[in-house]
């Protein structure tokens, strides 16, 4: 029991892992698309689509991977979480798929480059937006009834949901700006550091309404962070991500566009940790441990040997692709 605690606890780590990667890599690319219609057409837009090019299909690795592990690892929370949001899910799928077609369509098809432009933002702003709604579905609980969900296919709408979503919407546009100002140049780059300050601003308020909505959801979400004595050891989260908050705003009107970008990532892996700490043990929040949900021991051993050997080589070829394609992009491709 103890080894498959042990076993079932870092699989949790795993596959938190492999979202926060997915979210803090491929949500700078979905922000760029939920920005792109504020740049102009032409070298704006194109600088924009080639920063993105060499890396973006690479960043979604990552979602396969938490999917999959979540299947895998934890089949009950998979069998529970996807018929709770199977419109999420289909329309986030749906998004990417748009999002896929039209970045290879508006180079190959200029006469209707206007089309696919709006299919790159379209498909980007519904798949940043369900991933968001899915976090509140998950936050607010889903109702679970032996080993199943008991519930329709609108359980997931509410007004906690919803806010959620668009949350996660801002905090990618703030991302793919402040990537956008550390990549172009000229008037793009310009562009970029205003519409990061903007993003910056509305994603900051939008995190702290989330930040104090969450505890009044659940008694085990007020208890984690307002009893002590886990209030006096979680009291850091707040304060290190007031002072993210401060640095990255400040960061914004110098133009460092390095500097901003660490620190948009900054406030998204201090969000995690947040989430984290109000879930844990839960991977269906009050409902499912993660020990109630995990696969036997023999699999889950089975399935950290061939993450073991897979996961350098993706952390390995993803370096090297960010390394060979650094420094600005023009209109052209990178130089």
């Amino acid at each position: 029991m103890i080894m498959g605690a042990d076993l079932t606890t870092i699989w949790a780590f795993i596959i938190a892992f492999a979202v926060l990667m997915y979210v803090v890599m491929d949500g700078f690319d979905l922000g760029i698309g939920i920005l792109f219609p504020f740049y102009r057409p032409g070298e704006e837009r194109d600088q924009a689509m080639n920063s993105i090019a060499p890396v973006w299909d690479g960043n979604e690795t990552w979602l396969v991977l938490g999917g999959g592990g979540l299947f895998a690892a934890f089949p009950l929370a998979y069998a529970i979480i996807l018929p709770a949001t199977y419109p999420l899910i289909m329309a986030m799928m749906l998004g990417l798929v748009f999002r896929g077609v039209a970045f290879e369509f508006r180079w190959r098809d200029p006469s209707h480059r206007a089309f696919w432009d709006m299919a790159f933002f379209g498909g980007s702003l519904v798949a940043a937006f369900s991933q968001g709604v899915v976090l509140g579905a998950l936050l607010q609980g889903i109702h679970v009834v032996g080993r199943a969900y008991d519930g329709d296919w609108l359980s997931w709408l509410s007004p906690y949901s919803l806010m959620t979503g668009v949350c996660v919407v801002c905090g990618y546009a703030l991302l793919g700006a402040c990537y956008l100002a550390l990549k172009t140049e000229g008037s793009a780059e310009t562009r970029a550091y205003g519409h990061a300050r903007l993003a910056a601003l509305t994603t900051l308020a939008l995190m702290a309404a989330v930040s104090l909505a969450t505890p009044f959801l659940a008694a085990q979400y007020f208890q984690r962070w307002f009893a002590a004595p886990l209030l006096w050891y979680l009291l850091p989260v707040p304060a290190v991500t007031g002072l993210v908050a401060v640095l990255l705003l400040k960061g914004l009107s110098e133009r460092r566009a390095a500097r901003s970008f660490l620190l948009a990532l900054a406030l998204f892996v201090l969000g995690a940790i947040g989430l984290g700490v109000s879930m844990w043990p839960y991977v269906v929040p009050q409902s499912v441990t993660i020990w109630e949900a995990a696969a036997p021991e023999r699999s889950q051993m089975f399935m950290l040997i061939g993450v073991a050997l897979v996961m350098p080589l993706i952390l390995a070829y993803t370096g090297w692709a960010y390394w060979v394609f650094r420094g600005k992009v023009g209109t052209h491709g990178y130089h």
